[in-house]
């Protein structure tokens, strides 16, 4: 399995077009959101799958980028439970 990053932004865009790729990235089983438009998502599916699926997701203009990550992470300023998530599910490699 892979961390994949996705990160996002809809141009012109209000809180309820927002929805729809929320609710997707959603689906995913293991998911960390603690950033405004980033997400991580750890899955068995492609970079290029992932995005395409976003993409479905997004009414009108975005820009999307979707990127497998490495195994190593540095975090600063997040509460205990965003820590747990990248604990738990993080590669240590």
């Amino acid at each position: 399995m892979a961390i994949l990053c996705v990160s996002y932004d809809l141009h012109k865009a209000t809180e309820e077009d927002y929805k729809p790729l929320i609710e997707h990235l959603k689906t995913y089983k293991t998911w960390w959101h603690h950033l405004d438009s980033t997400w991580f998502i750890k899955t068995d599916i492609s970079a290029e799958d992932v995005l395409k699926r976003c993409v479905e997701s997004i009414p009108g203009k975005g820009s999307i980028i979707v990127f497998d990550v490495g195994n190593m992470w540095a975090a600063s300023g997040f509460k205990d439970r965003a820590y747990q998530w990248l604990w738990e599910n993080w590669p240590e490699e």
